[in-house]
């Protein structure tokens, strides 16, 4: 018989290994079909009218000349007279039509004059934001200013970061059916999420239907990040459309709209009193934070110190402003790298006030950490794996035009699993199929149920049948704060362990054998330890009779199952050209503890995306507004600039697999790189140019500002 715990390690003939993606070839070769490939008999395109400004009430609205154009079939109004729009590209109306073309230019067709007023698009500095800023509450420990004027060294810092969109390379977007049967409205949704089981209610809702009456299909999504767990207005408007004109109708927004509404990260910017004593331990913290999250203000959760919360006095206050600008999201550990940057930025300029090796810093203040014996550890393979001992040398020491300078950070994350329910069939002919009602974010989510079901039952990979991405598939939550793997992979082992169980239990009175003794391993069924005899899978698949066996595994929490929890270090190396600002990233190093992985491959894929995100934010991403019109002056992907192939430099991951990693089960690994990287490059650059670069990204002209005060 088969537990239900993980197996030994050295017992796995695939788990925890290096595995391919199953729907690699699909994706290559075009056959895998994304919400924007989808194309139905007699569909209609949607496309939107849109506000010029940041801030403008609709005055007049004519859709006239649109409804008037050949092939419109529908038009909708959004933004009745007298709406004041907020943030520019907010939806006017809509228009549903034969074509794309037809969509598109019968939009620029309505009329809309405005009534202009003032936006606020200003986020850095939380004075010129005035009465658009409420000041958050000073949080004040006892003992904090004795404490700070007691220290030995007090440093300065100032720093922040810009607001960043998602650019998903898969826009927002899905393409509705509504279609009568049986005297019901049938409503088939396929839309690009982060919640197959949950979207469905709102689709509903927009028509006035039951959920159960919607089905939602996505088999493929070109990411999101965080940003696309709900149907939003686009999918509510879509399903409208569809019963209005008994058409199936698609909306997917084009890239303006994607950058400005689709969502942000919030931007973060601080001003920051570290005080040390005289041997690097800190005692003090003094941080006034702000930044901005659009209309919905931002700067939540974390706070200040970021890792280092047990400094023992500590004097905070934060600040949302609230800006004329799309709204943010959650985006790839919502607000964790910010409050990262601001953190080891401050502690990184601590040290070089005390003349001090940073790394040593870091280590001396471990104990103000929650967990610092694994930081210790990731440390010290880190530092070996970028050669810290033999490359460092202090802030502010270094000469010439080309100078290279290293950073670290140090990052927290969750990881623990949601709920979800896993479909095990074994057919009688030995065929595995595996349903569940999750969805695969470009991640690897189909590889990682097959890794855990042909581990299960001994057979190859290519003997498992994986069905995912649709809401008539056992209920799955969505995946958002990197619960998805713990969810699917403990739920996918525990139906499947129920289902090989019961075929051991039938195949036994024919191996002579006790099912108990059991096992099905590299294709064949027999007893536990030997390597001969028994009966191929296949075979003692028959003895099960002429209906498959059907079990449910739900998520298994604890247990050695999945936990949540991790810890992770990062290191980067930079070189910075003095005389035109222009930083290359030469090297980036990502320790991260995982507890037990399932695909290795896809687990440093992870970790490897999150380092080159973090290289964009870092020294690229940044959405420019205009302050005097609110208008959005980047909405495309030739001036909202990411990184490419040449700028990311080597990227070097370390994935902590000891006994002690592995026994703590499962843990979400998809958000915690990707909070170090911005960090660990400002305090490179900061060590090689011997100035802090007061905000992210590093521009050329932000460098040569930082050299010259």
């Amino acid at each position: 018989m088969v537990d239900l715990a993980w197996p030994d390690p050295n017992d796995c003939s695939i788990l925890g290994k290096r595995t391919p993606r199953i729907d690699g070839p699909d994706k290559t070769t075009g056959r895998a079909k994304y919400t924007y490939d989808i194309n139905r008999p007699r569909m209609l395109w949607a496309k939107f009218a849109t506000c010029p400004y940041g801030r403008a009430k609709v005055a007049t609205l004519d859709t006239s000349a649109a409804e008037a154009m050949p092939g419109v079939v529908a038009v909708e109004v959004i933004a009745p007279v007298g709406t004041e729009c907020k943030v520019h590209f907010q939806e006017v109306a809509c228009v549903a039509a034969e074509s794309e073309e037809v969509a598109r230019e019968a939009a620029r067709r309505i009329k809309v004059t405005w009534e202009v007023l003032e936006p606020c698009v200003s986020d850095d500095d939380v004075e010129m934001a005035g009465n658009k800023a409420k000041k958050g509450k000073e949080q004040l420990t006892d003992g904090f200013d004795a404490a700070l004027a007691g220290a030995a060294v007090v440093s300065e810092t100032e720093v922040g970061c810009s607001i960043l969109t998602h650019c998903c390379l898969e826009s927002h977007g899905s393409m509705v059916e509504v279609a009568e049967q049986d005297g019901k409205t049938a409503v088939t949704a396929w839309s690009s999420t982060q919640a197959v089981s949950g979207v469905g209610g709102e689709f509903a809702s927009a028509i006035g239907v039951e959920g159960s009456q919607v089905h939602v299909i996505c088999q493929h999504m070109g990411g999101g990040f965080g940003s696309k767990f709900g149907a939003d207005l686009w999918g509510a408007l879509a399903a409208r459309l569809a019963k209005k004109t008994g058409r199936p109708v698609k909306v997917m927004l084009e890239r303006d709209m994607e950058i400005a509404l689709a969502g942000s990260r919030p931007s973060a910017f601080a001003t920051m009193r570290v005080g040390v004593k005289d041997d690097g331990e800190i005692v003090a913290w003094e941080s006034a934070a702000w930044g901005s999250g659009g209309n919905t203000g931002g700067m939540g959760a974390p706070g200040l110190p970021y890792v280092f919360g047990n400094i023992p006095h500590k004097k905070t206050q934060t600040t949302p402003i609230f800006t004329n600008s799309g709204n943010a999201r959650a985006w790839r550990a919502p607000n964790h790298p910010q409050m990262c940057l601001l953190t080891m930025a401050a502690l990184s300029d601590a040290a070089a006030e005390l003349g001090m090796d940073e790394l040593e810093f870091f280590r001396k203040n471990l104990g103000l950490t929650a967990r610092a014996d694994v930081y210790r550890e990731e440390l010290a393979i880190a530092a070996e794996r970028i050669g810290w001992a033999k490359k460092w040398i202090p802030r502010g020491e270094q000469k010439g035009v080309v100078r290279r300078g290293l950073g670290l950070a140090m990052h927290t994350w969750g990881g623990g699993p949601h709920t979800s329910n896993v479909q095990c069939t074994l057919h009688p002919d030995g065929a595995v199929e595996i349903r569940c009602g999750t969805q695969d974010l470009g991640v690897g989510a189909r590889t990682a149920i097959a890794v855990v079901a042909a581990e299960t039952f001994g057979l190859p990979l290519e003997k498992i049948t994986v069905l995912i991405g649709d809401n008539r598939y056992p209920q799955s939550d969505g995946s958002g704060g990197s619960t998805t793997i713990g969810a699917i992979s403990t739920a996918t082992r525990d139906a499947c362990v129920k289902a090989v169980n019961q075929m051991l239990a039938a195949v036994a009175p024919e191996l002579n054998a006790p099912a108990e003794q059991l096992v099905a391993k590299e294709g064949m069924v027999r007893a536990a330890g030997s390597t001969a005899g028994g009966l191929p899978f296949a075979d003692a698949c028959r003895r099960i009779g002429a209906q498959p066996i059907v079990t449910m595994g739900t998520t298994q929490r604890g247990n050695g199952m999945s936990s949540s929890q991790v810890g992770g270090v990062q290191m980067a190396e930079v070189e910075v050209d003095c005389e035109t600002g222009i930083i290359r990233v030469v090297k980036m190093v990502a320790v991260q503890d995982v507890g037990r992985i399932i695909d290795l491959l896809t687990t440093e894929s992870q970790v490897r995306g999150a380092l080159i995100m973090g290289v964009c934010a870092a020294l690229y991403e940044e959405r420019v507004m205009d302050p005097t019109t609110g208008a959005l002056l980047n909405p495309d992907l030739e001036f909202y600039k990411l990184a490419g192939i040449a700028d990311v430099g080597e990227l070097d991951v370390h994935m902590m697999q000891t006994d002690e990693h592995l026994k703590r089960g499962v843990i979400g690994i998809g958000e915690p790189p990707a909070i170090s990287p911005m960090a660990a490059i400002s305090n490179a650059v900061a060590n090689a140019i011997g100035a802090r670069v007061k905000r992210c990204p590093m521009t050329p002209d932000r460098v040569l500002a930082a050299l010259k005060a």
